[in-house]
This record gives structure tokens, C-alpha cells and sequence, in this order.
């Protein structure tokens, strides 16, 4: 699922007429590299939820047959946040775990394979077992960017958690069971972080570093400075 419904109110005055995942970076529509690297991996089936301006991201994208796609959206009359989104089109998504990626970050080498298998019941050598416990989710973290330097949650080996340290930022990208939205009414505003912070408290949240390129754009400034040409090379 990629989550498209958000206004950008910080990109202004640039979202006021394009959805903030049509923005281009390197020629390319933010949302379209996700979908392209999604098949890349040989995901096909995409949900997206869109509310701003979402008349036109279904007008630039279509059914995804343009990109070896099946896409499906999932309208929302005003944006229900991440959380109350995923569960707003959770009969879209199936019963199987699946991944969820914020539309309007740039990770161009980010490898979707890596995703495969993420909440299988694994020993520490990598062997199935029935854990008593699993965890609801896999999140992918990434080094603080300067604008957010106190980080979203700390990494071990135990997996996620909301206390020690160091912490790292949350990348946006993750997998999911669908038991995990269960409890949010379709229609209902819910946030991401504050499911991800209960399930860390519970033990039940596992999680990696991903040390690849990685850009969330919230400004003009920030979408102009990764269209320079000096900026890092994209993947074609």
C-alpha cells in the first residue's frame, strides 16, 4: 500500500494544485518510483489511498497497466491519517502481511525483496518455530535526519522499543499483519506511531536499519536541492 492522501501543507504553494506524490524528482513522480521499484520485486497488487487532489493521481496512474501494475485505490473524503487510512482499505489489502510506504519519501535503490519473509516466526539462527509471541509488524529506521534529531525509537537486537537508546527515525516503510488495524473503525482517523509505540511497549514490533538513500520531502527548498543537478544519482 502506498499512503498518498496527505495535503503537504508545507510544501505549499506547490501542493496547492498537484498532489504532493506527482511532485517530480529527477523527471519522475515521486509515487511512480515506488510503484516501478515495487515490480522491480514483483509486487504487482498496489493499493493507494488518496484525498487531496486524488482525482488526479488516479488520472496520472490509471489501472498501473502502464507500469506492469494493478493498481486499486482507496478514496477518503478528507485524509484519515496513516493508520486510520491502512484500516479504511484493509478489504483491499487481503489477510497476508503486507507492506506499507509513505508516497512522498525517495528511496530509489530500495530493494522491496528485502521485505519478503519479515514477520515469518524465525528462531535467532533464521529456523521456523512457534513463537508464542510474534511480531505485529517489521519497521524499516534510518539515521536522524538534522531536522529530526531525537529519533523515533531504539534498535536492538530484542527489536523495537520506546525506551533506551540510541533511536533512530522511522523510514515510513514497513510490513504489517492485518490484525493490527482490527481495532480501527473504517472512517475513523488513527495515527501509524502511536499503534507502532503500543506494539513496541508489548514487545511485539521487529525492525532493521536501512542505510540506503533516503529522503523525506517536506518543502519546496528540499524537492528543489534533490532536483539539482549535483544532487545523488537516481536509479534509472
Amino acid at each position: 500500500m502506498l499512503l498518498a492522501a496527505g495535503r503537504g501543507e508545507r510544501m505549499r504553494p506547490l501542493t496547492d494544485a498537484c498532489p504532493k506524490p506527482l511532485l517530480k524528482v529527477r523527471g519522475r513522480p515521486l509515487i511512480v518510483w515506488h510503484i516501478l521499484n515495487l515490480v522491480r520485486a514483483g509486487i504487482t497488487d498496489i493499493v493507494i489511498n488518496h484525498a487531496h487532489l486524488g482525482h488526479m493521481i488516479e488520472e496520472a496512474l490509471g489501472d498501473g497497466s502502464q507500469f506492469g501494475a494493478r493498481l486499486a485505490y482507496s478514496p477518503e473524503k478528507t485524509a484519515l491519517e496513516t493508520a486510520g487510512g491502512i484500516a479504511n482499505a484493509l478489504h483491499l489489502l487481503g489477510d497476508e502481511p503486507f507492506i506499507v510506504v509513505s508516497a512522498d519519501i525517495y528511496i530509489p535503490y530500495f530493494n522491496f525483496n528485502d521485505c519478503r519473509n519479515t514477520l515469518e516466526d524465525n528462531d535467532m539462527w533464521g529456523n521456523p518455530h512457534p513463537a508464542d509471541k510474534r511480531d505485529i509488524a517489521w519497521v524499516y529506521m534510518v539515521k536522524n535526519p538534522a531536522y529530526h534529531p531525537e529519533g523515533d525509537f531504539a534498535l536492538s537486537l530484542m527489536g523495537i522499543s520506546n525506551q533506551g537508546g540510541p533511536k533512530y527515525t522511522f523510514a515510513n516503510i514497513g510490513v504489517y499483519r492485518p490484525e493490527m488495524f482490527h481495532a480501527i473503525t473504517p472512517g475513523e482517523h488513527a495515527r501509524l506511531g502511536d499503534l507502532l509505540r503500543k506494539y513496541a511497549d508489548r514487545g511485539q514490533l521487529g525492525g532493521e536499519m536501512y542505510n540506503g538513500l533516503w529522503y523525506n520531502i517536506g518543502t519546496p527548498e528540499q524537492l528543489a536541492e534533490l532536483n539539482a543537478p549535483l544532487a545523488p544519482p537516481a536509479l534509472g
